[in-house]
């Protein structure tokens, strides 16, 4: 960890520039932003409500499917609220400690998302695969120790982050080249080598991302080879459907949180508005497909949010 310089303390506030080169467009990237972010609290907060009310839907798929909605809710409010007030109003300055605890919010959460998307994956792989032993596999104590893994493992590998930040003096510009408080640009500002700090994070980042997408495409590959052996044609073009937008949704996902990644090592020449326009996609895209994916999509969870909406229309 390199040494604290007294003589240039921590910041009081950082500056967020936004997305460098379309300042003049903020306005109207904010508008798809604000829709898509009203489209994800609405959607998630509607799953969780109806999973909530009906005891009949408290199984595996749907438990895991509340736990990804928290993380979405969580996720998508620590970034486009704050996002919103860029785009909108003009409000570029944040606090140093506020810019610390939203930048661990996105990055454990981030990694909580990978975790459940992998858990869901591995919930459809015992659903298809083993269909008569899926609630004895996947009992409510398993479920919970999943999900309690996928939260101290978020937790635990991204606590460092904020911690390592506050004790870096800064000397040069308060200025992030950025829409919210991400990790490597503000380990930029610094006036110290973060060589250390930086190849740290992004292993961390690499190896977590690279292990869940990993066995996530490896659960697709048995449940897809499970699929075409089934008998009845219509049950696997069903499965076939059903799993073709899961796996849609999961790959926006790691296909974005990847290309944020690698082009923090690898991609210097690739334009700062690109690389940052595309970092807000997987901020904004997944809480905003999954309860459409996830949701809208599963017949189970329709039905019952459409009976809930007469009764009360009733």
């Amino acid at each position: 960890m390199p040494p604290l310089n007294t003589s240039h303390p921590s910041p009081v506030t950082f500056s967020l520039m936004g997305i460098p080169g379309l300042e003049h467009l903020h306005v109207w990237i904010g508008i798809p932003f604000c829709s898509m972010y009203v489209v994800a609290v609405v959607g998630n907060m509607t799953i969780l409500a109806v999973v909530r009310a009906e005891r009949s839907l408290h199984e595996p798929m749907f438990l895991f499917l509340c736990m990804l909605s928290v993380t979405d809710l969580v996720l998508s409010t620590s970034t486009l609220p704050r996002m919103l007030c860029l785009f909108w109003l003009g409000a570029h300055d944040i606090a140093f400690d506020a810019c610390l605890t939203q930048m661990f919010f996105i990055h454990s959460f981030t990694t909580m998302e990978s975790g459940y998307f992998l858990t869901m994956a591995i919930d459809r792989y015992v659903a298809i695969c083993y269909p008569l032993r899926h609630n004895t596999i996947l009992t409510h104590t398993r479920i919970t120790i999943m999900g309690i893994i996928v939260v101290i493992r978020g937790v635990a590998f991204f606590s460092p982050h904020p911690i390592l930040l506050k004790q870096l003096p800064y000397c040069r510009t308060r200025i992030i080249a950025h829409t919210y408080c991400e990790f490597m640009a503000v380990l930029k500002l610094a006036c110290v080598d973060t060589g250390a700090t930086s190849r740290y994070s992004l292993s961390v980042a690499s190896i977590i991302g690279s292990c869940d997408a990993i066995l996530t495409a490896i659960s697709y590959v048995f449940i897809l080879r499970s699929v075409f052996r089934l008998p009845s044609r219509e049950a696997g073009f069903k499965a076939l459907g059903t799993c073709g937008s899961h796996v849609c949704v999961i790959l926006v996902f790691y296909s974005t949180t990847g290309f944020s990644i690698f082009t923090h090592r690898f991609g210097k020449n690739i334009p700062a508005h690109i690389h940052i326009f595309i970092s807000n996609m997987y901020l904004l895209v997944p809480p905003f497909l999954n309860p459409i994916v996830y949701g809208i999509r599963t017949k189970k969870i329709r039905e019952h949010a459409i009976k809930a909406l007469s009764v009360k229309v009733a």
